[in-house]
């Protein structure tokens, strides 16, 4: 029987444990928040410019360690070496940008007789992050650091199977110099720690990346105290390629093969028009099988593991032994591993063209034209993000206004930049994460009017 009050972390490459970490319980967030609370005052007070330095001093710290911050993120979460040195360097970018960000965190004047009308950004206080394994440094660091430039103090409860990075980036904190408490992790379980953190009436805002399902309920959980909420939930995201693109570059099976598939953004539904069908297909026949499964710390490997043998099966059920699909080769023995996929005979209503499966699996469809392409783009209840390929610049602008997801690539699979806003549309989530608006993201605006007339006589 596994232990509740410790956590087991697994290499999902081999199934060995590499580490067993403490599970926190409601008691425990308890304590953060209070100990959040006492500091995050000192630290709003600050001037920008004073916190903007600390900030940096971070970034320099994690960037002295960008390896060893790798090589943990591919022990715990079966990343490739080169994705996971690519998410530590995200994560120190992320605190530069957002160091930049504290002494242009500006208010407005705005006109009004008799006086002067100014606002304020007011830091929110404490704020409570709940991260995913799929991308466990990355968007760790997406909901803390800008919170951390705004002004506030963050608890922050990373995955049960993925908490290794983020401990470690708070001991990095504390070797950067900034204050105790101030950027708190707490490893634990969903159901304790997690429900904890949402419930606690001290902690001012939720960011929570994860399941739609999971999202619904903690904004109703959120909503009992009106708890602002940013959530980035699931993903059906679509690749629309059309006959006149560049159809090497649109079908590249890491588009949907990325992190083994486990990517909210995973461009899973690859709508093809119906000249270039054929020739889509056997492109990626060709593609799957030069994909390289293995060992994640090998530079050679292009994909992982799964992240647990839960997942493998969830991924398996969505696709039988008999079904028409194109294969790539993955490894036996042990670790979760689960072939690349493209399914070749589902409908467009059929449940792996529909919902995320959340593993290395993509159906292919066809279209007509570009209404047709469109109509089967938004049949989704997501709006995360998506790829579009054409030369007719006309076309892809009428398709990327007319496609419901809140972030879009013309002629690349690009979804994510640190300096431009994240989020989606639909069951995709609320609210935005990343680029220049940020910071505000965790503020309250404060609206003052100081009269120029003096007192009444």
């Amino acid at each position: 029987m596994s232990d509740p009050h410790e956590l087991k972390v697994l290499n999902p490459a081999t199934e060995e444990v590499v580490a067993t970490v403490p599970a926190a319980g409601a008691q425990d967030v308890d304590a953060a928040v209070e100990r959040a609370a006492r500091v995050q005052p000192k630290w709003a007070a600050l001037p920008p410019a004073d916190r903007a330095r600390q900030l940096r001093r971070f970034a320099d710290t994690v960037d002295r360690h960008i390896e060893e911050l790798a090589r943990l993120e591919v022990r715990e979460a079966g990343h490739t070496i080169g994705n996971a040195r690519w998410e530590a360097g995200n994560a120190r970018d992320l605190l530069l940008y957002a160091a930049g960000g504290t002494e242009r965190l500006l208010g407005s004047q705005i006109p009004a007789p008799g006086g002067w009308n100014v606002t304020f950004h007011e830091p929110l206080g404490v704020i409570g992050v709940i991260a995913p394994w799929n991308f466990p440094m990355p968007i760790a660091a997406w909901g803390s650091f800008p919170a951390l430039a705004a002004g506030n103090a963050v608890v922050l409860k990373p995955a049960e199977t993925t908490p290794l990075t983020a401990l470690r980036l708070a001991e990095l904190a504390l070797e950067a110099g900034l204050p105790e408490y101030l950027f708190q992790v707490l490893p634990g379980h969903g159901h304790t720690a997690g429900r904890a953190l949402v419930d606690h009436p001290d902690v001012a805002k939720i960011v929570f990346t994860g399941s739609t399902d999971t999202g619904r309920e903690v904004m109703e959980r959120c909503a009992r105290l009106v708890k602002p909420v940013t959530l980035e939930l699931g993903g059906k995201s679509p690749n629309v390629v059309f006959a006149d693109a560049d159809l090497e570059a649109a079908l590249d099976p890491f588009s949907f093969l990325d992190n083994a598939g486990q990517d909210c953004c995973a461009r899973t539904r690859v709508l093809v028009q119906e000249p270039v069908y054929e020739e889509a297909r056997d492109l990626l026949a060709d593609a799957l099988a030069s994909v390289v499964v293995g060992d994640p710390a090998d530079e050679k490997t292009r994909m992982g593991p799964l992240i647990s043998r839960r997942q493998v099966d969830r991924v398996r059920s969505y696709v039988p032994e008999d079904a028409p699909a194109l294969r790539g080769v993955a490894p036996d023995g042990p670790g979760f591993w689960f072939p690349p996929t493209v399914l070749t005979g589902e409908r467009p209503d059929s449940p792996a063209a529909g919902e995320e499966i959340f593993g290395p699996v993509a159906v292919l469809l066809p279209f007509t034209d570009e209404e047709d392409a469109v109509r089967l783009a938004n049949d989704t209840p997501y709006g995360l993000s998506g790829s579009l390929w054409t030369r007719d610049i006309g076309r892809a602008l009428r398709v990327s206004r007319a496609v419901r997801a809140g972030n879009l690539s013309v002629n690349s699979h690009s979804s994510v930049r640190y300096w431009t806003p994240f989020g989606g549309f639909k069951q995709s989530g609320l609210g935005r994460e990343l680029g220049p608006d940020a910071l505000t993201a965790f503020t309250e605006t404060k609206n003052v009017f100081i009269s120029t007339e003096g007192p009444a006589q």
